[in-house]
């Protein structure tokens, strides 16, 4: 993030520009012009994807005009940085036409979450930082002095930021240094086994997500267990679960679910972490590295 913000920091005064696009779902327009009337309160120019209001079915455009908007934000050597107007569905079925490569040479933040993911999945793969962060609806209607947009502020003029937060009762204690990766669960699900899935080693895992039933949950949680991802990750940061209904049935709890898929490991454990599907969605800083300090309390430091 640092090496971002100095290259940008090289172009001179010139002010930043802030690209939103719309690669997943649809969106209702208000809520990009209210993202744009808040981005220029920051000090930010604002242009948007040619098709970013677009609306074609559950998709904010066709596939075709979805990788059109999403490669030019990505080639514009003019733009700073992207940020997405909403997730919903549709990266995954355009992040294999997708030349991520030009921001190697000239890199920018790219910023949002839920289908996000897949985005930063992708730049995770060429070690390059990206923001699971709020978008237009979130930016249009929370407060101005509302935490999660004064640190995604920051964030994007290049401060560090760091987290301190209670401990839970099922956290496990525990301090670990590794690359922050993840996202929504059910995302990283869908990108196993493909090019775009993440390589545990060194990994602290961040998941969350929105409205899957407990077993659903479950499933996932099994899945990475099996295929030897839980084994191998040095840290794992539980966000917040929204809207999903508890199952007695299950006779646990989602968080518990998520606690005994880990149980037998021994690296530390955060659960509650403020960031997901919910207003008070903290941005985390992706594919940087971070320490882990889980003990009476808890700490997310950017190294």
């Amino acid at each position: 993030m640092k090496d971002i913000a100095n290259k940008q920091a090289e172009s001179g005064d010139k002010k930043k520009t802030i690209r939103i696009i719309s690669p997943s779902g649809a969106i209702d327009g208000k809520y990009i012009d209210g993202a744009a009337q808040v981005l220029r309160t920051w000090g930010y120019d604002v242009s948007e994807g040619l098709h970013a209001r677009d609306r074609y079915g559950r998709f904010a455009g066709t596939s075709a005009d979805r990788i059109a908007d999403l490669q030019a934000a990505i080639n514009d050597t003019n733009t700073d940085i992207i940020l997405c107007s909403r997730g919903g569905y549709g990266l995954a079925q355009i992040i294999d036409k997708i030349n991520l490569t030009p921001l190697c040479r000239h890199p920018k933040l790219v910023c949002g979450f839920s289908d996000i993911t897949v985005l930063h999945s992708a730049l995770g793969k060429l070690g390059l930082p990206s923001v699971h962060s709020i978008m237009a609806k979130h930016l249009t209607e929370l407060p101005k002095d509302a935490e999660p947009k004064l640190q995604l502020q920051r964030i994007l003029q290049g401060g560090q930021t760091g987290y301190s937060l209670p401990a839970h009762r099922l956290n496990r204690q525990g301090m670990a240094q590794g690359i922050l990766r993840g996202g929504n669960l059910s995302v990283l699900y869908g990108l196993r086994g493909t090019p775009y899935d993440f390589q545990p080693e060194n990994t602290i895992l961040f998941i969350e997500d929105i409205a899957e039933k407990p077993y659903h949950i479950d499933r996932m949680m099994q899945n990475l267990k099996m295929g030897g991802i839980l084994q191998r990750i040095s840290g794992l940061i539980v966000g917040q679960f929204s809207d999903c209904e508890e199952d007695p049935l299950m006779m646990q709890s989602i968080e518990e679910i998520i606690f005994n898929a880990v149980k037998e490991y021994g690296y530390p454990v955060c659960f509650n972490f403020p960031a997901g599907h919910v207003a008070y969605n903290l941005p985390l800083v992706m594919n940087t590295k971070i320490r882990l300090d889980v003990g009476d309390s808890v700490a997310l430091t950017y190294l």
